[in-house]
């Protein structure tokens, strides 16, 4: 299934993209699509019963807007490093286990929404992510094929980043990452029966029409499963919260001088096979 939420920022109505894709109403059967409802295997399974029997309203697309098709999202991790090619392109050793940090989950924003270019920054960076969206609470997982038990669905994310404030201005990376409108997600949730391997998943992003990122998830140093695996030995994962899983070769920060960071005026899209597309165009906040 392809799940979302429609609407006016705070105000999102939880929907579904059918297979022929009509947009439907989700709000006569569920609230919202949050942890409690990707806990709830008899809400997932009225959900498609209802999308079966054709049961489920018409919703008009258009100019409605899509949110980020979680809400309440509890925490959002991320891994950085994670791809082969990206650490190559940066000059980074791959680490030995994964690095870990966290965007606060008030960066998440619509895959279409405005993205705020912070002020003071030279250095604003673009990164297309794959998004693993948890569906059972994970604490402790011994195995990497338990892991993938515990996931819900998967997204596209954009993990946005300012180099300067993340590398340059002391300390960890948290400067850098959770500038406001930092982490535009969706536009759906692809629940995981519908991608058997996450592992066989093609990233695109584009700058102004210009190709910049073409990796595929297959470049990752530790893949979806054992990320899951490793991030529930440190802290338990609960229903919503977003792991962002690293982003391939391509990003400004490792092309040549003048490296090619953002400004305003910029549009990024974004892409990855079967999770859908993005597009955003930056401001100055």
């Amino acid at each position: 299934m392809k799940l979302l939420r429609v609407g006016t920022a705070g105000a999102e109505r939880p929907a579904l993209l059918d297979a022929e894709g009509t947009l439907r109403d989700l709000s006569g059967i569920v609230a919202d699509i949050d942890g409690a409802f990707l806990a709830d295997e008899s809400a997932l399974d009225r959900v498609r019963a209802a999308a079966e029997a054709g049961e489920l309203p018409v919703l008009d697309a258009t100019g409605l807007r899509i949110g980020p098709p979680v809400g309440r999202i509890g925490k959002v991790v991320c891994i950085g490093l994670n791809y082969h090619d990206h650490a190559r392109e940066t000059g980074a050793e791959p680490p030995a286990e994964p690095v870990v940090f966290f965007k606060a989950a008030d960066t998440v924003v619509g895959p279409h929404d405005t993205v705020l270019v912070p002020r003071g920054s030279r250095k604003t960076d673009w990164e297309v992510e794959l998004a693993v969206v948890i569906g059972r609470t994970a604490r402790y997982v011994e195995s990497a094929e338990e892991a993938l038990a515990h996931v819900a669905g998967y997204a596209v994310a954009h993990d946005v980043s300012e180099r300067e404030f993340q590398i340059e201005r002391g300390g960890t990376w948290d400067k850098g990452k959770n500038c406001e409108t930092f982490n535009p997600l969706g536009p759906w949730l692809v629940t995981a029966d519908e991608i058997p391997d996450p592992q066989r998943l093609s990233l695109k992003l584009w700058v102004n029409g210009e190709l910049k990122q073409d990796g595929t998830t297959a470049e990752q140093i530790f893949p979806v499963a054992e990320v899951v695996r490793y991030v529930s030995q440190f802290m338990t994962l609960y229903p919503g919260d977003v792991i962002n899983t690293g982003t391939p070769a391509g990003v400004a920060m490792g092309r040549p001088e003048p490296k090619p960071y953002l400004r305003a005026g910029d549009v990024v899209e974004l892409e990855i096979a079967g999770l859908g597309r993005q597009r955003q165009e930056l401001k100055d906040a």
